[in-house]
């Protein structure tokens, strides 16, 4: 079982750059907590594997996961990013272009989650990664299963939640909603599940062929 000094050498295995590190200053100042390191190289990662052109997220935050999965995504790959909370994206289109991405590789979109998921395409997406509202977090399952080819990749960030997850008596709506997000993915026969010790925890699925 990896240690504390192994997981900690694993979380910054692949370094973050200055353009991420001063996004990740500006989310925490506004309370915009973004994924940790190995969480985003994770991301990148999948969207490299998944070949990715089309990729939602949803919580934009100030823009340090949205800017790990553009560099992995395909070049003439296109994010759809959805948050409420239109500062927080402004910050992010700062991130974006600092990085060199403007125009059609980036599709902000102001509201909530649940308003917005709605309207985009069935089957139209290579991957969805969501880290908003833990309580929603069933609900963007349904709608991320809806969204992706088969083939396609869907993620959550904080899967462990403060290590309270793995704790049958912690028992607060935050965690027993991403406690029972685990066992849905897990018993669905639609999907392959992966749970990454990672960050706060990454839990991955692929769709699996209908």
């Amino acid at each position: 079982m990896a240690t504390p000094a192994s997981l900690e050498y694993a979380e910054d295995f692949v370094p973050e750059d200055e353009i991420l590190q001063e996004a990740r200053r500006r989310g925490i100042e506004v309370g915009a907590t973004p994924v940790l390191p190995g969480c985003g190289a994770a991301l990148c990662f999948l969207a490299t594997v998944a070949g990715a052109r089309s990729v939602v997220e949803v919580g934009t935050g100030c823009g340090v996961s949205g800017l790990w999965l553009l560099r992995g995504m395909r070049p003439d790959g296109t994010l759809t990013s959805v948050d409420v909370e239109p500062e927080h994206q402004r910050m992010a289109r700062q991130t974006f272009a600092e990085a060199g991405y403007s125009g059609s590789r980036i599709r902000l979109i102001g509201g909530r989650a649940l308003d917005v998921l709605p309207r985009l395409a069935d089957g139209g997406y290579d991957m969805v990664f969501c880290d908003a509202a833990k309580q929603e977090y069933l609900d963007y399952l349904d709608e991320s299963v809806r969204l992706l080819r088969p083939g396609g990749i869907v993620a959550f960030a904080n899967a462990l939640w403060r290590d309270q997850v793995a704790d049958p008596t912690r028992r607060d709506p935050d965690t027993v909603a991403v406690r029972e997000l685990g066992r849905m993915v897990r018993e669905d026969e639609r999907l392959r599940p992966l749970m990454l010790p990672l960050g706060d925890g990454l839990l991955v699925a692929v769709k699996l062929p209908a």
